[in-house]
């Protein structure tokens, strides 16, 4: 039958890789303790920062393409296992905010306002594809 393995284990020194495995209930906090990070980033930013009513989503644009643009830097220069998930998933993933902006798009629709709604929705992907480049592409000089 084999044998029986603990899904949650303990972090521990592996003596032939000379680093520390992290087990997923460590990955699982530092997600965590990521995604509420960025979500009061992101929340501060939307308080300093509030959208008019059928207005561009200034503030919710600009957190995405950053959040891309970290995200892009940070994936390809951080290499512990656990800061990735940390920095990725969690506090870029709970900083960035791919919900608000569909919400927006179609407040934007509701308001009569077709034209702002899909500028917004083009620039937002593309600005947010373009910004998640030029961090890897950062990344990749910064490394030489």
């Amino acid at each position: 039958m084999g044998e029986v393995r603990p899904v949650w284990r303990v972090s521990r020194w592996d003596g032939q890789t000379g680093r520390v495995r992290t087990d997923r209930r460590t990955e699982l906090l530092a997600v965590s303790a990521g995604g509420a990070v960025g979500a009061l980033v992101r929340y501060a930013a939307f308080a300093v920062w509030p959208t008019r009513s059928g207005g561009f989503p200034w503030a919710t644009f600009a957190v995405n393409v950053t959040g891309c643009l970290l995200i892009g830097l940070s994936m390809a220069l951080v290499t512990p296992r656990l800061w990735r998930v940390f920095l990725g998933p969690g506090l870029l993933g709970g900083f960035t905010t791919f919900s608000t902006y569909a919400e927006e798009v179609r407040a934007l629709l509701d308001w009569a306002r077709p034209g702002t709604a899909v500028a917004y929705l083009a620039a937002t992907v593309l600005a947010a594809l373009a910004a998640v480049a030029a961090g890897g592409w950062l990344a990749r000089r910064a490394r030489r």
